[in-house]
This record gives C-alpha cells, structure tokens and sequence, in this order.
C-alpha cells in the first residue's frame, strides 16, 4: 500500500502512515523536545478500538474539518477482527446520531453505542443481536451480551467495562507497561496515579488511584494526593489523560519521592507538569517518545523524573 484510501477525507489522521516518509514528518513534531532516546515506531494495523460516527443512516469517519460521515468498511490502521465485522456493523439500520466505540477484548469485539436518542428500533436490535460480538450496548443498555469482554495487562486479565479507556493497541500496552516495570524495580512503596484499569498497577503491585477501574476510587483532578499520602511511596506512576496533572504535580513537587514515571498522551500538557515537577528539585532522566497513535497529531511520552 502506497497512501491509505481515506488520507486527507478523514479527520482522524494528521500523516498517511503508509507513506514512506511518514517517521521522518511526524518526529518532527517533537523535535524540540529534550529527548533521550529514538522514538519507538508501533506498527500500523494494529489499533484495537476506533471510534466511528453515525448520523443520517450513513456510518463512519468525520470528514477532516466537518461533520459529514465518509462511509468506512475497512481501515489499514485496525485489527483484523474489527475490520472484519466493520461492514457488518456499518449495514445496520441507524437511528438518531452518535457515537459507535468498536473494541476488541481478548475474548471478542464489545460495541458501546452512545446515541442522541434514548431508544433503538426493533430492527436495530435484531440485526445487532446478529452481529458476531460479545456485547453491544446502546447508551449503556446492553442491547447483546454473550460473555463479559476481558482485557489483558500481561498475565493478569480483568473485565472490560463499557466505554472504558485503554491504550490504542496491545503492543504499545505491553511495551510501556514492561518499561514501567524495568524502571521501578528496587522500589517497594509504589502508587498509581490515574491507574485507568491497572496496566502498570498489578505488574508492579502499586496502589492503584482513579476515577474508575482499579483500585481506590478517586478524583486526581479535584482531589489530588497531598504530600503526607505521598510521602509514604518512594515511587510514583502517572498516566493521567490529555488534560495532564497540574494539581498533582504540584503536591509530587512538594513531596520526598524519590522517583516519578510520568506517561503523557499530551506534549503540551506534559511540559508544563515538567516544570512544576522541576521547580521541586526533580529532574528528568529519561524522556522517550512513542508512537501509538500511528497516523495522528499525537504523541506519547514516556519519562522518569528523579530526586
């Protein structure tokens, strides 16, 4: 393949991955970044969610800069196991408009379904109940369900809950989540900030915190750990999404942890809590920047901060 059939008609991505300069246009948008080491590539084809528009009957990717829909019935960036039943699912009878969240677990595809209209028509739900997944929902109605979806964080499974965030394939998962085990090895004390549904948690045996999944349920955003909890841990993960972690990065950089693994999906939002954590006598001692979002604007940073 030489350029991807929907580059520059669909909005979800800012480079054609298939082309042959695509690493050398896209490192350039980190370029001014103090990086330590190469940029890690994740292959193309590999992503294991996508989020799909529908509206007016018609279902698929937004335009760039619009809201039309391009019909899509396979994408060069997805497993094999959505694309598979992709045409399926966009030859469903559609109502209203929305969201379709398409996820393969480890034990099937899960279809979250999140609409502008409360109801789905009979014919809806029988041609959904036809599909070959494991659950579908619609505004959180389980419309289908065969088994509950599981994900994997090594050997470790959980459940899936509808919706919920994952990193985009399960290459990139298990590649950060081995260089998160690697660089707190000799830590005993270890928590989890924004801890998602436990990726790094169970794999270095932290104390989980967040809003949803694994561990103690907790606002980070509004009610960050303050410096007496922190002071407890010697090492402390973070992933927290797009927004950053300003808050919490402001009691870390009043703490005495010894060592901070920050994991952001924002550049922007991730330099300005490296300042706050600097002004706190951290310094960063590993910076690594990976491509999980293969074709997009976006990058993630992997980092280790000292004290």
């Amino acid at each position: 393949m030489n350029k991807c059939p929907f580059f520059e008609q669909c909005g979800g991505c800012g480079f054609d991955f298939t082309a042959t300069d695509y690493k050398e246009n896209k490192k350039k948008l980190i370029d001014i970044l103090p990086t330590t080491n190469s940029p890690i590539w994740i292959d193309a084809g590999v992503r294991r969610r996508a989020d799909f528009a529908f509206a007016g009957g018609k279902f698929g990717f937004f335009e760039k800069g619009t809201k039309n829909i391009i019909p899509v019935k396979y994408c060069p960036n997805l497993t094999q196991a959505i694309n598979d039943i992709l045409p399926l699912v966009a030859e469903l009878p559609w109502g209203g408009s929305g969201a379709c969240l398409i996820t393969e677990c480890e034990n099937g595809i899960d279809i979250a379904i999140n609409a502008n209209i409360p109801f789905f028509s009979p014919e809806f739900k029988t041609a959904a109940s036809a599909l070959p997944a494991i659950r579908i929902t619609w505004n959180d109605k389980i419309i289908k369900q065969t088994e509950i979806p599981m994900i994997a964080f090594g050997k470790k499974q959980v459940e899936y809950p509808t919706n919920a965030f994952l990193q985009p394939s399960t290459i990139s998962a298990d590649i950060m989540r081995q260089m998160v085990k690697k660089n707190t090895d000799g830590y005993k004390r270890i928590a989890d900030l924004f801890c998602g549904l436990g990726n790094f948690t169970f794999e270095t045996n932290a104390d989980g915190f967040d809003v949803v999944g694994t561990g103690v349920k907790r606002d980070l955003f509004k009610k960050p750990l303050g410096t007496k909890m922190l002071n407890q841990y010697d090492c402390v993960i973070m992933d927290p999404p797009r927004a950053g972690a300003m808050a919490q990065s402001k009691e870390i950089a009043q703490s005495n942890v010894k060592r901070i693994i920050y994991i952001s999906c924002n550049p922007d939002t991730f330099v300005r809590d490296k300042k706050i954590l600097e002004s706190g006598g951290y310094t960063v001692t590993t910076l690594i920047p990976i491509d999980q979002f293969v074709g997009s604007n976006h990058w993630e940073l992997f980092s280790v901060f000292d004290k």
